[in-house]
């Protein structure tokens, strides 16, 4: 049985107001309310907003300082200090896998996403932790970014992967310095291949002809390149100066201009998020970069927080100097390290050359960047309840309106991009967002970066125009399986399961996608080999979708609880599924739940049960009066 994230009574209606050294004044009871539920949720959010970013509740919950000290004692105090209930902060520190009870202790983590799963890597991983690990002191963690190579594992913050067993021993003996290649394919100065940046070749990996197929394939599908493209800080700089000259207004037209939508997820447009934003009074407004990448497949974020982070940073300012916003906050997730460390050099690099702080550039402009870094969660992905957890509240998606743009952080007006949408922004601004609109398709402009894991013959990161044919992407960019598969999950644990014979319908942009009853989401893809039983891969990404449940609405809290247990018990020869109560269920997952995460999880279960239905009749039956197996 895995744990489920049970919301538990969060919602006291005692506040700790006794002054801790926090200067409170007799006008700051006023925001206090004491009238229901949401209510109190805004109450924690204007009492974390207090100390602001400088002191901020959710770096505290997970404080390295802590380890080893009392968790009760530790909650308390912080209660004390942030004059919040003791409940919420101890709903919130159990909440994260890295800070609960359960994620104590863990000196090794062994990577259980869903492409390390199906390249059947992990067993062997774990058996050799064994040797040097007690069972309770190697924890988990869904995917760590290194789909490209599996046998994925994280010791002492540094990300590994395809190391042999002498290579294991070696860094948990004495440590190890970390490859952080990527295999990039791309039209630029990374050639098609498995290359690093730069064009060289990338530890472990052999180089490929480049050929008149590979020829074909460069014109034919990757078109202009916007991220792949290695710039200079000096380039990216001069860019960043020349649209701080420029009005707020006109940055705002070009961004509409392009017709770029979101790369995260829904696919909303950017300009109108801005534009909301931007049209929002208050005294002031925050940008979010959702860099908690948790897509088991995906790790193209990862690519670029470590090889194009200036790309990402600059669009973080550009878009607070055109929203009003001075100061941004760059969410990461736990899972990649090297990107937090990566990120912070960045910062600290732009504010050597003038270009974070005080007066920008000279333009009058001034804009700050946090970093935080996650504790585990992936619903933090949904920008609601990522909001809420950089607050320090528990993580649980808020029901809109208001929506972010009006009411976001401390309530205060927010926008929240993802990674690879603010990365686009120096191209635009550069190029003018209607050179961006002629890339891509006329609904689904520009480019998109796509990871295939370790199964293809060209695994790596790609990056095509949107309306690239899919088969062509399979085939011929990304070359081909290394062995026979009979689906693709595209677009991560809640997107669908493409059979393979469907590619040659299928085009990459937002429309195809969704025709097909499909989610283009990050455009991760995760082979699923012939001989991998359909079952066990349904049943981990109902295991998947229990335990990374926020618990807030019954329909996902319950629901993928029980979707785990039938499938469970079905995989054991417990029972046959009966298919009209698992259409309820799914039915009742993608209209009651609050969030795309419960009604997400229908998207591969139905597209499996659609295209594989031959697989799974031996688990499945119409026939409520057939007895159990």
């Amino acid at each position: 049985m895995i744990p489920i994230r049970f919301n538990p009574l969060i919602h006291e209606r005692s506040f700790c107001f006794q002054n801790q050294g926090n200067n409170l004044q007799d006008s700051d009871f006023s925001i206090i309310d004491f009238s229901g539920p949401r209510t109190m949720s805004r109450n924690l959010s204007k009492l974390s907003g207090r100390q602001g970013m400088e002191n901020n509740l959710f770096a505290r919950l997970g404080d390295p300082a802590m380890k080893g000290s009392n968790a009760s004692e530790y909650s308390d105090r912080l209660a004390r200090e942030f004059l919040i209930g003791k409940a919420n902060i101890h709903g919130a520190m159990t909440f994260y896998d890295l800070p609960s009870p359960d994620g104590q202790g863990k000196k090794v983590y062994v990577c259980n996403g869903s492409a390390c799963l199906c390249a059947g890597t992990q067993p062997r991983l774990i058996g050799e932790m064994k040797n040097h690990f007690k069972d309770d002191e190697i924890g988990a963690m869904t995917c760590l970014g290194r789909c490209f190579e599996n046998s994925a594992f994280q010791y002492k913050g540094k990300n590994y992967s395809n190391r042999s067993p002498e290579e294991i021993a070696r860094i948990i003996e004495s440590g190890d310095s970390v490859k952080s290649e990527f295999p990039v394919n791309a039209l630029g100065s990374e050639r098609p291949g498995n290359t690093c940046p730069g064009g060289s070749i990338c530890p472990g990996n052999t180089p490929r002809k480049d050929d008149a197929t590979t020829n074909k394939v460069r014109n034919e599908f990757l078109g202009t390149p916007v991220l792949t493209t290695e710039y200079g800080l000096d380039t990216q700089g001069a860019s960043l100066r020349d649209a701080l000259k420029r009005d707020p207004k006109e940055i705002l037209q070009e961004i509409k201009d392009s017709g770029i939508r979101g790369r995260g997820g829904a696919g909303y447009p950017m300009g109108m998020k801005w534009e909301s934003c931007r049209n929002s009074q208050s005294d002031s407004k925050f940008i979010l970069c959702n860099a908690d990448e948790g897509d088991p497949g995906a790790y193209s974020d990862r690519y670029l927080l470590e090889r194009r982070p200036h790309l990402v940073l600059f669009g973080m300012i550009i878009g607070g100097f055109c929203i009003g916003a001075k100061r941004g906050i760059l969410y990461i997730r736990a899972e990649y390290p090297e990107s937090v460390i990566g990120m912070e050099k960045a910062i600290a690099e732009l504010r050597d050359d003038g270009l974070m702080g005080k007066n920008i550039a000279g333009s009058g402009f001034d804009f700050e960047i946090t970093v935080i870094e996650g504790q585990g969660s992936y619903i933090c992905g949904e920008e609601t309840a990522l909001i809420d957890s950089i607050e320090g509240q528990r993580p649980e998606p808020r029901t809109r309106p208001p929506f972010p743009t009006e009411q976001g952080l401390f309530q205060k007006p927010t926008v929240v991009n993802n990674v690879e949408t603010l990365a686009n922004v120096p191209f635009i601004m550069e190029n003018g967002g209607s050179a961006y609109r002629k890339l891509g398709t006329e609904t689904s402009t520009g480019t998109k970066l796509i990871c295939v894991d370790g199964y293809f013959n060209r695994p790596g990161i790609h990056e095509v125009e949107m309306g690239t044919p899919l088969s062509g992407i399979v085939n011929e960019l990304a070359g081909g399986f290394k062995g026979p598969v009979k689906a693709l999950h595209i677009g991560g644990p809640l997107g669908g399961l493409v059979p393979v014979p469907l590619l040659d319908r299928l085009t990459l942009d937002f429309e195809s996608f969704a025709e097909h009853g499909f989610v283009l989401g990050h455009a991760s893809m995760v082979s699923i080999p012939e001989n991998f039983p359909m079952m066990e891969y349904l049943g981990h990404l109902f295991s998947f979708a229990a335990h990374e449940s926020c618990g807030k609405c019954f329909p996902c809290r319950l629901g993928t609880y029980r979707g785990l247990e039938m499938f469970e018990k079905a995989k054991a020869g417990e029972y046959r599924i009966n298919g009209h109560l698992l259409d309820d269920l799914l039915h009742t997952l993608e209209t009651g739940s609050l969030c795309a995460h419960g009604s997400g999880i229908a998207v591969p279960i139905r597209s499996a049960l659609k295209y594989f239905e031959g697989e799974l009749s031996r688990y499945i039956t119409d026939d409520p009066s057939e007895k159990p197996m």
